[in-house]
């Protein structure tokens, strides 16, 4: 049973889930995208997101910045952050401008915004919960498409409640964080999507 609550750590780490978001909309809009077009906007995400991330953080192991993906040290977690958040400003202007797919663009301004408030925090030596921002932030993303779609996503919205109970669950077995980091974890992933509805609903 232990090694099943650690194995969430790995299933619903950040680094996956600016794509489960992108895969999410796929999944739930009406609108026709050409096969071509959607390749390229998935894989540029998989690029920005997952691929260039994990060689950096390679990068920085070499460079003796970091020692473990989970960045637990909260030493660590500056440069991973700059460089997250510069990703991120790329597929903001560049893969997912607003007048292509408003809601993934705003989207992903969200996820700037997260990613900037957890590095202020870290500049300040506070750990907040990386694990808990990107599902929330994906969990509120959900729930703005059911709204912006009129569509019922309560299966999905469910899933992803289900993967932030899961995920805090995991972060507190393995003594990652304590509970207030996970609660402004939520809150830095979340409140970013909220405040993005005003502009994409």
């Amino acid at each position: 049973m232990r090694w099943l609550i650690k194995s969430f750590s790995y299933i619903f780490h950040p680094l996956w889930m600016p794509l489960v978001a992108v895969l999410t909309y796929y999944i739930v809009t009406p609108r026709y995208m050409s096969p071509e077009f959607w390749y390229a906007k998935f894989f540029a995400t998989a690029i920005l997101t997952i691929i260039i991330p994990i060689l950096s953080f390679y990068m920085f192991k070499n460079l003796n910045l970091v020692t473990e993906i989970h960045l637990k040290n909260v030493k660590e977690r500056k440069f991973p952050l700059l460089f997250q958040c510069i990703f991120t400003l790329l597929i903001v202007n560049i893969v997912f401008k607003g007048y292509e797919l408003p809601e993934l663009h705003f989207f992903f301004v969200g996820v700037m915004a997260s990613a900037l408030a957890a590095l202020v925090l870290a500049l300040f030596q506070f750990k907040v919960s990386l694990h808990m921002i990107g599902v929330c932030g994906v969990l509120f993303f959900t729930l703005g498409l059911s709204i912006h779609f009129n569509v019922n996503l309560l299966w999905l919205i469910c899933l992803f409640v289900l993967a932030c109970g899961v995920t805090a669950t995991s972060r507190l077995d393995a003594e990652a964080h304590t509970p207030i980091e996970l609660i402004i974890g939520t809150a830095v992933g979340a409140i970013p999507q909220f405040l993005a509805y005003a502009y994409w609903l």
